[in-house]
């Protein structure tokens, strides 16, 4: 793998991630339509490592203040604080179990370019209409425990490439009746842990991979810098605009692979 190509992919990585178009398809895909060698789950989860960092740099403010309420005087401040802490937890179980029950089959089976065309477009479709039907009844605050728990087994479905961790638990956010705002910045603090999680996970497969650590240190550190604008810009989007082009763009790739399979 050359430079070029690491630091190309941190760039994908730290768009797709965020954005509810499916950063594992798309670490798969574009490579295999480039032409360039595929390195594996573990590049991938590697990626992820500069994600994460780009959650705590976008989140960090968050984060503090749960820390710091968790511990205030104030009864009401510390409950508050305690209870988000228990969600995340909880919502975060089914996505862990599923990553450690599925990880051989994330990558293999799953790695299927034609059901990754399928979720890709049916996703998507479902991104696009819950959010148009869905009412809103919490647009600011922490999500309540039924759209907590939604996200979270949503969640666990994110294995499968193509389905967009991002948009299928802003999806589950939406149908359980969060703003697109609330449930965008909820998804992401659930992206922490089980990024964390998966990173530490794979991070025993980076050893053999033959990656060289400068390569795939500019791959992680470009993932990183994209990932906070990626994070920033999506939910100054969210505040005034919906899902309509990422659903039509999920379609077009879709399209691309099929085409692509059909004429090879």
């Amino acid at each position: 793998m050359s430079f070029g190509q690491a630091i190309a992919l941190g760039v994908i990585q730290g768009l797709t991630e965020f954005l509810p178009v499916s950063s594992s398809a798309h670490l798969y895909v574009i490579p295999k339509l480039l032409g360039w060698a595929y390195h594996g789950v573990a590049f991938d989860v590697a990626l992820h490592w500069g994600t994460l960092v780009a959650l705590l740099v976008a989140f960090g403010g968050t984060w503090w203040a749960l820390v710091r309420d968790a511990l205030a005087r104030d009864a009401g401040r510390r409950n508050a604080a305690w209870s988000t802490w228990f969600l995340i937890i909880v919502a975060s179980i089914p996505g862990a179990v599923a990553g450690f029950l599925l990880s051989d089959a994330a990558e293999t089976k799953l790695r299927s370019l034609p059901l990754q065309a399928a979720t890709l477009a049916v996703f998507g479709f479902l991104l696009w209409w819950v959010d148009r039907i869905a009412p809103v009844e919490r647009s600011d605050g922490t999500p309540g425990w039924r759209a907590g728990l939604a996200m979270g087994f949503a969640q666990a479905l994110a294995l499968v490439p193509g389905v967009s961790r991002s948009g299928v638990t802003i999806t589950a956010g939406r149908a359980a009746g969060l703003s697109r705002v609330l449930a965008a910045r909820f998804s992401f603090l659930l992206a922490t842990p089980i990024t964390l999680g998966a990173g530490a996970l794979e991070l025993r497969h980076l050893r053999g991979s033959g990656i060289p650590a400068p390569v795939l240190l500019s791959g992680v550190a470009s993932a990183a810098i994209v990932g906070v604008f990626a994070i920033r810009g999506l939910i100054r989007f969210l505040g005034r605009a919906g899902f309509a082009g990422f659903f039509i763009y999920r379609l077009v790739l879709a399209g691309v692979i099929v085409v692509t399979l059909a004429v090879r």
